[in-house]
């Protein structure tokens, strides 16, 4: 009797690694098969690969029609100027020098890739800056690189752990409000962040491939740092990161004795270097200022950069701050509440499965996608720089986040895909933890990058406490508004005066109105200070502690835009015009009209904190130093950092005689406002009067750093030397105020 032949075990379905040695390779060690091992395989890769570009088609066509409705961005105006310097420049080859030195935003410390490929695109096509033809164009590049930025991405997923990653790093990059939002408008950190990723990807297909690499990987490599380069000199990074990782690879691989192999070091050498040089060579030609001295141009920029000199007002964890003050984890807090938790959750999951996934795939690669997300940011953070309007400026790190998220949820399901109930419940997570984000993004596709997720309440609980719309791209909607209205229409036989903050992209939309639409800038703190019709006024600078308490918008907005529940810009009417009269006549020093028309504004509009302040200083100024005090606590209730109000509370104590009352009014001032002036020069005065002449020094100080054409500072400070008897100093500090009288 014949025994039964056994059946052959089933084949199984798990990913399992393989190995094989590329073209040129001999031997073999731990080390070695860990970097030639190439990703992972599964039976479903041809299904999964096409729905990888099924997805990646789709999103692209969505970035690009999302363009054509997205807002103009305020910072555009110093992007536009500088593209038509740009173009100047080389259409009369380098004649018009304009474009080397601009010292209005220091446009000419950026490359001009993004610049240069929009402003000869509009150029050939006849449009003009007014045109909307124009920024639609601006905005259709930027969607396309956003979507460069996010096909590399999940390129090098797939790259690291095959398709199931990739598609899933495709589909997080593509959910991610904040990331599509800023790809409709954001003409720096975007196409920065497709040459970064352009880098990343091609440079570690490239490696894999050596000594003998695709042709297309290498133009993809030198793509990337020609792009990234010639959009700002953080591209320097990236050729760091080239030459880091090159040797890395190539010392890993064939070990010191590869040192010794002249073909094969000439091998690398040539085809690292040639890439770096042309690379190089290819972003000096988008950018005249690093052209005129290639070796050291750039590295001025970059240097400029990381000690940017520019400091504005944002508003962090409820306080409104200097954007050089803030602390060290303001890019972590903000990342952290403005990314899809799924990718929070997948990026922190992939340090915990970190030896696992090392063990699986290609070290190097993994352990790449890490160094590109964290070191930007730890960099960053040690050299203290400053950051403005959240983490926008580190933009690029953000794929490489998204990547290792990708990596890891690919790999939990991979954990478990023997056990459906596991896989389901994996699936629901993600699903639930991305919900949020797809809600958001289906709601507000235009404006997205607002959005904030559920570790921050949402937009509802960063309201007051983070800034929201900072570039103020809710400028359209209202525009919009007001022509559904009527108030804007064509024909119009009245002149229109609209006042905001946002003067660029008002300027922009109500171009087509011609002289029957006066646009005018006003900062939301100087909104009194000129008369108009109506006032557009987004949620940028202004104070938190109003926004949180519905202080805003006033009493005389009359539309309000909203997004998910809360408002993010305030359409205000003004038919009386008291509060500018009221602060003209204040500038005459007519106290009896500036309190008449300042009394009638806070009748009208009861938390105009504005009219309160105005009103507190003319009081003040006629002797009324009850109703002053009274005046300036109204105006302090509704906004606390109101510098004018808390001057006045401080000199109403001072005038009392209470000056150590009136000292610690002026240091709360200093703390809320902590570029305002004047309050140091209180300080100083109660220091000098007190008879600590060395702390009014010190307060004089501060003072001139803030305003160095300060007139009475200098004259306090001559006295003040007088005094301690430094005669050279105190005739130098009178000659000073002698020269500011003069000018």
């Amino acid at each position: 009797m014949s025994k039964a032949r056994k059946a052959p075990p089933p084949k199984s379905t798990a990913r399992k690694p393989t190995r094989s040695a590329p073209k040129g390779a001999s031997g073999s060690s731990p080390v070695r098969d860990l970097l030639e091992r190439p990703s992972v395989a599964t039976p479903l890769d041809s299904r999964l690969r096409l729905w990888f570009w099924i997805l990646a088609g789709a999103g692209l066509m969505l970035l690009c029609i999302l363009a054509f409705g997205a807002g103009i961005n305020a910072d555009d105006k110093f992007q536009n100027a500088y593209s038509a310097k740009l173009i100047n420049y080389y259409t009369t080859l380098g004649r018009d020098t304009s474009a080397l030195n601009v010292p209005e935003g220091n446009m000419h410390l950026y490359g001009g890739f993004f610049e240069l490929v929009t402003g000869f695109t509009n150029k050939a096509l006849g449009f003009q800056e007014e045109d909307m033809g124009y920024h639609h164009v601006r905005h259709l590049f930027s969607a396309i690189l956003g979507w460069v930025a996010i096909l590399a991405a999940g390129l090098l997923a797939r790259l690291i752990a095959g398709w199931p990653a990739g598609v899933l790093t495709l589909v997080l990059l593509l959910l991610s409000p904040r990331f599509v939002g800023d790809a409709l408008v954001n003409p720096k950190d975007i196409p920065f962040a497709a040459g970064y990723m352009l880098t990343l990807y091609h440079m570690a297909a490239l490696l894999q491939q050596m000594p003998r690499p695709s042709r297309w990987h290498w133009i993809g490599l030198v793509a990337g740092l020609a792009i990234s380069l010639s959009v700002r000199a953080g591209g320097l990074l990236n050729f760091a990161y080239l030459f880091f990782f090159a040797a890395l690879f190539f010392l890993l691989k064939h070990g010191r004795k590869g040192f010794f192999e002249v073909k094969l070091l000439r091998q690398y050498a040539v085809t690292v270097g040639s890439a770096a040089v042309v690379g190089y060579a290819l972003a000096l030609l988008f950018w005249p200022f690093a052209l005129q001295a290639p070796l050291t141009h750039p590295w001025l920029a970059l240097t400029k950069f990381s000690d940017l000199e520019i400091a504005i007002r944002v508003l962090y964890d409820g306080t409104n701050i200097k954007s050089n003050l803030t602390p060290w984890h303001y890019p972590i807090k903000w990342i952290a509440l403005t990314i899809p938790v799924a990718v929070l959750v997948g990026f922190g999951g992939c340090f915990l499965l970190l030896p696992r996934l090392l063990r699986r795939y290609q070290p190097l690669w993994v352990v790449l996608v890490l160094f590109a997300a964290i070191f930007p940011i730890f960099y960053v953070i040690y050299k203290n720089a400053t950051l403005h309007d959240g983490w926008r400026h580190l933009t690029f790190a953000y794929p490489p986040m998204a990547v290792a998220a990708g990596v890891f949820w690919s790999e939990l399901f991979h954990i478990f895909s023997s056990k459906r109930i596991a896989l389901l419940a994996i699936g629901t997570a993600l699903t639930l933890l991305m919900a949020d984000a797809i809600i958001f993004l289906a709601r507000y596709p235009r404006i997205s990058y607002l959005y904030f997720n559920p570790i921050a309440g949402g937009l509802k609980g960063a309201y007051g406490n983070y800034e929201t719309d900072y570039w103020g791209i809710s400028i359209r909607q209202g525009v919009e508004w007001l022509e559904k209205q009527g108030i804007l229409r064509p024909n119009m036989e009245e002149v229109v005066v609209i006042a905001t903050n946002m003067y660029y992209p008002a300027k922009q939309y109500l171009a087509k109105y011609g002289d029957k639409v006066l646009v005018k800038y006003l900062k939301w703190e100087r909104r009194c200070d000129d008369a108009w019709d109506y006032a557009l006024y987004p949620t940028r600078f202004i104070n938190g502690h109003t926004l949180k308490r519905g202080l805003w918008p006033p009493d005389n907005a009359i539309h309000v835009i909203k997004v998910d529940g809360v408002p993010i810009l305030a359409i205000l009417k003004d038919t009386t015009r008291n509060c500018a009269l009221g602060t003209a006549a204040l500038k005459l020093q007519n106290w009896s009209g500036a309190i008449e028309h300042l009394q009638q504004e806070v009748k009208n509009v009861p938390d105009n904190e504005l009219a309160w302040a105005n009103l507190a200083q003319a009081y003040f100024n006629s002797g009324q130093l009850e109703q002053a005090k009274a005046a300036a606590e109204k105006a302090l209730d509704i906004s606390p950092a109101d510098e004018l109000a808390n001057n006045i509370l401080g000199l109403y104590w001072l005038n009392q005689g209470k000056a150590e009352q009136a000292k610690s009014q002026f240091l709360r001032t200093t703390q809320l406002e902590p570029g305002a002036p004047m309050p140091y020069y209180y300080l100083a005065v109660i220091a000098q009067r007190q008879g600590n002449l060395a702390e009014a020094l010190k307060y004089l100080d501060k003072l001139l750093q803030l305003a160095p054409g300060f007139q009475a500072a200098y004259e306090l400070g001559a006295q003040l030397y007088e005094a301690l008897g430094n005669t050279q100093m105190a005739q130098q500090f009178r000659e000073a105020a002698k020269q500011l009288q003069q000018q």
